[in-house]
């Protein structure tokens, strides 16, 4: 249905529109996404739908234009209240783990908001803070920390303030709060269990001494998990801490010796920074045998898809034919990649 095709004189009209603005790069995606808004307003799309899908793709370019020049930068979104106080114990950790980020050189993302998004942004410093802020009746403007740098994109819409926040972060660290936060610690969860994100660390980060979070631990052990509505050690992908340098550690731990992943084909293939002795890809099927639908672990040379876009291309690799039901499991194996003698040095 979505690709239900134009006719061929509208097409060659859209091609001299998209030839006289100079768009060449991604020209069939850029066409598609034409096309789309065609076939709605032929439709007959109700005008408040068409006003969301509108509002929606003009905030994603606007959060791709602020993103676009830190791509090369590793982020972690920090979650947390906008009602948590500047004297509160749980402001001092988000501030302070997002300055020890910030010192081994990571952005960090956030709400904008005040509370733990202020905090998180003052730890980082405005040069080091990015902000997508949501337009709330009650929270009309983004902390100074980020408008002073005029690093903040401004969202009408929940889904796509949440796109922003998750999408370019290769980490996440969620301090105690309120349905807001929660929702999103619960996203996260969801898109790992689910394989619809790839893995990456998440850190549950309370005061000194706290109970939060071992609270939430508690309710999942107790109910959850014996509902059958998630499986045994789905919780498990969390760290839950009451330390700043333990959350630290997490977040830049899980890429010690990982790198990035690809699906080539129905063959996951996994990019590591050093290359693993026979013994330890040995001892990698050995432990994760169940994970696979068929074959083996086996070290790899890169596949023509990723040869033909230059993907990665100087890192050793391994691969694997995993079963998609095992898919929420796969952080399993990248923590046993990262404890790897022949990992590199944390």
């Amino acid at each position: 249905m979505t690709d239900q095709p134009l006719p061929a004189a509208l097409t060659t009209e859209i091609n001299a529109v998209l030839d006289e603005a100079g768009v060449h790069a991604d020209r069939r995606l850029v066409m598609r996404m034409l096309r789309t808004a065609l076939l709605l307003g032929e439709d007959g799309t109700d005008r408040l739908d068409l006003k969301i899908a509108s509002a929606a793709l003009a905030e994603m370019r606007d959060a791709f234009r602020l993103f676009a020049p830190f791509r090369g930068v590793p982020k972690v979104t920090v979650f947390g209240s906008a009602r948590t106080r500047q004297d509160d114990p749980l402001y001092r950790q988000a501030r302070d783990v997002a300055a020890a980020l910030a010192g081994d050189g990571w952005m960090v993302v956030t709400g904008a908001g005040p509370g733990i998004m202020q905090a998180a942004a003052e730890g980082a410093g405005p040069a080091l803070s990015l902000g997508v802020s949501i337009r709330l009746p009650f929270e009309e403007k983004a902390n100074a920390v980020v408008t002073g740098q005029d690093q903040v994109v401004a969202m009408k819409y929940f889904f796509t303030r949440k796109l922003m926040l998750i999408k370019e972060s290769l980490g996440f660290i969620c301090l105690p709060g309120g349905f807001g936060t929660l929702d999103e610690m619960f996203e996260l969860l969801t898109l790992q269990q689910t394989g619809k994100a790839e893995p990456t660390p998440i850190v549950l980060l309370d005061q000194k001494g706290g109970a939060f979070w071992e609270g939430m631990r508690r309710f999942v052990d107790e109910h959850l998990a014996p509902m059958g509505v998630i499986s045994p050690g789905d919780f498990d992908r969390v760290v839950i801490t009451d330390s700043v340098e333990a959350a630290r550690a997490e977040i830049t731990g899980f890429w010690r010796n990982y790198d990035s992943l690809r699906w080539v084909g129905e063959t996951l293939v996994l990019r590591l920074r050093a290359e693993p002795t026979d013994a330890e890809v040995a001892s990698l099927n050995d432990a994760f045998g169940p994970l696979l639908s068929s074959g083996r672990i086996e070290r790899t040379a890169p596949h023509p898809p990723e040869v033909a876009d230059d993907d990665r291309l100087d890192l050793p690799r391994v691969q694997l034919h995993l079963d998609q039901r095992q898919v929420g499991n796969l952080f399993r194996l990248i923590g046993a990649i990262n404890a790897l003698d022949s990992a590199p040095a944390a």
